[in-house]
């Protein structure tokens, strides 16, 4: 719901900003999604001008140049398009500087040749109206130069407000108010429709209404006007209209949405001359009924769907959208203002089956009070005579179910214990009641606390004393509230694999990787983009039965994706280079088992861990002010930072299994039982081009297959007693991979070798040559030359093997 200040400060106007007002509102539940200004900016620029004089344009058949007195003591030259001026009125004039509604900001000039020095504005170019035509002609006894903020209300913020389906009340302005009110401790004035009396509810001439179906439509009103003059709205009522979101169509459909807005209770106006046989009757529809709506769309009603009808058919679905047939149009005189209450939950119902959801429907399927639509007519009744000159027809018409019209009050027995026992504090009693009657609760003393009377729009969702004390501790006990800790015993720990992906995730953080939260949902697209051949395990998908767009149809079967996604946004908005990670659960579809048996869970679903690196992976230095992008070494060295913080075995196989990763740069990441842990590598590059990327690095693997062969409890190693014996060696490895090499010498050393790691690499006529450092240590000794010396010896040997040999 948009709700402009100005409207609201009409009824409540703390001394606030709309930020500390947004925020006030928050703390006590009723949460702001953004704000946001509409109208004009600058305002200073906005004035009254007289146009002094108005000449043809020279060089333009729908141009004037005219003179305009702005107030200055020089009038200003401007070059108007509108039909209407005419020298002698009183205009608004948007000055060089002002900023418009959409953002632009007005300047000097010249049009077809002649200079221009501002503007001479329309209503919709200050967001008070719709209208382009012509432009706004305001009272003669205007001075030149007033603010024209003074006359009209061109501008304002606006709250969105996110409201909860339990508070309808608050889909009104004047509840709101009520709420800022009660928050802030501002003054509130009376509701709009105090004073106003519709008199006893004698019916109607000419005007029948019967209501055959009193469970779904408790409370149906209606109120008769005679000599309607169709026209335009004010320019107060239509700058409400725009800032909340409704566009100005004329005078009477324009009071409808104005009083819905206001009070919260939708409104429908009919033609009453085309009310068929002067009748209405509300009924449940009958299996496959149709209906023309304002819409001009042909809609077939769903069993138990609700519709008003007169004597030739359905007019109206009722508490949804009313029928072409009997809508106000420019020739209309006799208006039928109808308000009602519907079931919430059948309009729900139906507004889902048509897939039909309006302002009035969402109001209803949250629940109104049969006490609104008696409002909402006193407060139509006052505009309707003011607004269009109508004259109200003696009497009207109140359908109501027993006890409806006139309900027993709800009252309940607020005990001080039982506030102090829920929330932990004292709240004096005395404030209690000042919270509850700010919000329009009654309230009178009790032997142990208060009986408090619910009123009519709070009656659906305040119904024990819990509820009413959370009331009083919203508005009253909030900030006051203790931190205190559960009773009883802790709550479970982290499981295991839990601990494992938080630890993961923290080296990753550590190293200055920035996370995302990527969406499960993906796009069958995706795999296309990603070059999968079909066949691949990757094409294995989960399809969801009902997506929420084509776009959002499978569940994720990679990380890749939200990834490269996050990339080009970052890089688009001026990012000069990316280091993220996701941490996030995968799906793909279970092979077809050979034997036909089922498999014990109907998806392939495990928790990942993915990261990308766009650019250098570190800020430039004094000593690096270019360091390199980021290549296959620098995710081998994440994924080696993650897997050796959680004592897990791996090694790094070369592998062209990915297709989005570069070949020949790219790598398999295997633990030591042979098992399959992940990827590593440069992205391909007609990937990295898809995604608008400048290369790029990227690895993922399965943190449940990780948490598995993690140790959970780290075994200590004694490594200062006995030191370990250091070697290097310089071999010939011909095409043998550093991998197979380090492997081989592993296997060679036996537990006697503490460490092995390749320190440099040699290339020259085609021939490799590695260096390597060895350590050798045993647990309970210092080793001996000989010791040392044999397990060289023996290295060397199994090295020989496979073809690698000392360097002479």
């Amino acid at each position: 719901m948009r709700l402009p200040l100005s409207w609201l400060f009409e009824y409540c106007e703390p001394v606030m900003t709309p930020r500390a007002i947004a925020d006030r509102l928050a703390m006590t539940g009723t949460e702001v999604g953004r704000i946001h200004h509409h109208g004009v900016s600058e305002l200073e620029h906005f004035v009254v001008g007289k146009v002094l004089t108005c000449e043809q344009h020279p060089n333009a058949d729908r141009l004037s140049v005219c003179t305009v007195d702005v107030g200055t003591g020089t009038p200003s030259r401007i070059v108007c398009g509108a039909p209407n001026v005419a020298a002698g009125q009183t205009v608004a004039v948007a000055k060089p500087g002002a900023v418009m509604p959409d953002g632009t900001r007005l300047k000097k000039a010249k049009l077809r040749g002649e200079p221009s020095e501002g503007m001479i504005l329309a209503e919709d170019e200050v967001g008070i109206g719709t209208l382009h035509e012509g432009i706004m002609v305001l009272d003669d006894d205007l001075e030149p130069g007033t603010f024209l903020a003074e006359v009209l209300p061109i501008a304002t913020d606006v709250l969105e407000l996110e409201i909860t389906p339990n508070r309808p009340d608050c889909l009104g302005v004047y509840g709101v108010a009520r709420e800022v009110h009660a928050a802030t401790g501002a003054p509130l004035a009376p509701p709009p429709w105090e004073g106003i009396d519709l008199g006893e509810p004698s019916g109607i001439d000419g005007v029948t209404i019967e209501v055959r179906d009193p469970d779904l439509c408790p409370r149906f009103t209606a109120v008769a006007f005679d000599g309607v003059t169709i026209g335009q709205s004010p320019w107060w009522l239509k700058q409400r209209l725009m800032a909340s979101g409704q566009r100005p169509i004329n005078n009477v459909v324009d009071i409808t949405n104005y009083v819905m807005l206001l009070t919260g209770q939708p409104v429908h106006a009919f033609d009453l001359d085309r009310i068929a046989g002067g009748r209405l009757v509300v009924r449940r529809a009958t299996p496959g009924e149709q209906i023309t709506t304002l819409d001009d769309q042909v809609r077939t009603m769903p069993p138990d769907g609700m519709l008003i009808e007169d004597a030739e058919g359905p007019t109206s679905i009722a508490g949804i959208m009313g029928g072409v047939r009997s809508e106000v149009h420019e020739g209309t005189t006799r208006v039928l203002i109808e308000m009602a209450t519907w079931d919430g939950p059948n309009i729900h119902a139906t507004s889902t089956a048509l897939g039909l959801r309006t302002e009035a429907s969402s109001r209803f399927a949250d629940g109104l009070s049969p006490e609104s639509t008696v409002e909402g007519q006193a407060v139509a009744l006052k505009l309707m005579e003011e607004l269009t000159g109508a004259t109200r027809r003696p009497g009207w018409i109140d359908v109501a179910a027993p006890g409806v019209a006139d309900p027993e009050p709800v009252v309940i027995r607020l005990r001080e214990a039982r506030v102090r026992s829920l929330l932990g504090v004292d709240v004096p009693l005395a404030r209690q009641a000042e919270v509850l009657r700010a919000i329009g609760f009654g309230v009178a003393d009790a032997d142990d606390g208060l009986d408090v009377t619910v009123p009519h729009w709070r009656r659906l969702d305040v119904t024990r004393e819990a509820d009413v004390i959370e009331e009083v501790a919203r508005l009253a006990a909030l900030d006051d509230l203790p931190a205190t800790l559960p009773t009883g015993r802790p709550g479970a720990r982290l499981t295991w694999p839990q601990r494992v992906r938080r630890r993961a995730e923290d080296v990753l953080v550590g190293r200055g990787l920035q996370e995302i939260a990527g969406w499960s949902f993906a796009s069958p697209a995706l795999l296309d983009r990603l070059r999968v051949p079909e066949g691949a395990p990757l094409r294995r998908v989960v399809e969801l039965e009902n997506p929420m767009s084509e776009e959002d149809a499978i569940l994720r079967p990679t990380l890749m994706g939200s990834l490269l996604d996050a990339a080009r946004h970052n890089l688009a908005h001026g990012a000069e280079r990316v280091a993220l990670f996701d941490s996030g659960t995968v799906y793909r579809a279970w092979p077809q088992n050979e034997d036909g048996g089922e498999r014990p869970t109907p998806v392939d679903e495990h928790h990942g861990l993915g990261a990308l690196l766009v650019g250098p992976p570190q800020d430039p230095t004094w000593r690096t002010p270019r360091p390199p992008a980021a290549d296959f070494f620098a995710v081998k060295a994440l994924v080696g930072a993650v897997l050796d913080t959680l004592r897990v075995r791996w090694e790094a196989r070369p592998s062209s299994d990915w297709p989005f990763l570069h070949p020949g740069r790219a790598a398999e990441i295997v633990a030591g039982d042979g098992e399959r842990l992940g990827f590593a590598g440069e992205l391909h590059p007609l990937v990295a081009r898809e995604w608008d990327l400048d290369g790029g690095a990227a690895f993922a693997v399965d943190l449940g297959k990780i948490a598995a062969r993690a140790p959970e409890v780290p075994v200590y190693r004694d490594v200062t007693t006995y030191p370990p014996v250091r070697q290097d060696l310089s071999l010939l490895v011909g095409a043998r991979s550093a991998a197979e090499v380090v492997a081989a010498i592993r296997d060679a050393g036996g537990r006697l070798l503490r460490d092995v790691s390749v320190f440099d690499r040699f290339e020259r006529d085609g021939e490799v040559s590695l260096a390597l450092h060895l350590a050798f240590a045993a647990p309970d000794r210092t080793l001996t030359d000989d010791e040392v010396n044999g397990l060289r010896e023996k290295i060397l040997g199994r090295l020989a093997d496979l073809g690698v040999t000392p360097r002479g």
